[in-house]
């Protein structure tokens, strides 16, 4: 999605920037993993493929990723290389043409060392908040494998509820209806989130 190309948002664990060619090598590795294969529901690509891949998500109109940085190392080193800093990803993905409101959302925290201290938890919360103000979404989706406990505890405390269990595809579907009080929740959670020009006067090169 072209929308967020130079859009960071600030947390306070998490920053969020703009998937670009530069993430590509590190995600790569991290989608070798068996585990983030399977908790992902993903197939190995070549280097290739994920390059190509990163630029489908960066034009088409229905989806819409961003790469968590650990927001600490970010602002803590002098380059700006962002590689080193790199969490994971959040995404939302546009994908009922007959609800325009409704977004499925999904968040991979891949660095083992990032794990089990809530970057995921703001990376969600903020992505929820770039839908509501951004992109008009009042009905949020998190379709998560079965398995998969600690993210579904995640989402359970961010208000999402379980909406059905598909045993063909080993998983559940949980969901958030963005009530007023929903929403005033939401904007309580994120009142710390900063959003800024992402590296301004450059764009990712088509």
């Amino acid at each position: 999605m072209r929308l967020n190309q130079n859009i960071l948002l600030l947390g306070k664990k998490v920053a969020l920037v703009p998937y670009t060619s530069e993430h590509v090598p590190r995600y790569h590795e991290w989608m070798k993993s068996e585990e983030l294969q399977r908790l992902t529901a993903s197939e190995p690509l070549t280097l290739e493929q994920e390059y190509e891949m990163q630029r489908s998500w960066r034009d088409d109109a229905d989806k819409c990723t961003f790469i968590v940085l650990d927001a600490e190392k970010w602002q803590a080193q002098l380059g700006p290389s962002e590689e080193s800093c790199m969490a994971g990803d959040v995404n939302l993905f546009l994908t009922d043409p007959g609800d325009p409101s409704l977004g499925e959302i999904e968040v991979m925290i891949a660095e083992p060392s990032c794990r089990g201290q809530g970057l995921g938890t703001e990376a969600v919360l903020m992505m929820l908040l770039y839908g509501v103000t951004r992109l008009g979404l009042t009905k949020f989706e998190a379709k998560i494998g079965q398995g998969n406990e600690p993210s579904i505890r995640m989402f359970r405390k961010l208000h999402f509820e379980q909406v059905a269990v598909s045993s063909v595809f080993q998983e559940v579907t949980l969901r958030l209806m963005m009530s007023e009080p929903e929403r005033q929740w939401l904007l309580e959670q994120t009142s710390h989130v900063q959003e800024k020009p992402y590296r301004e006067g450059t764009s990712e090169p088509c």
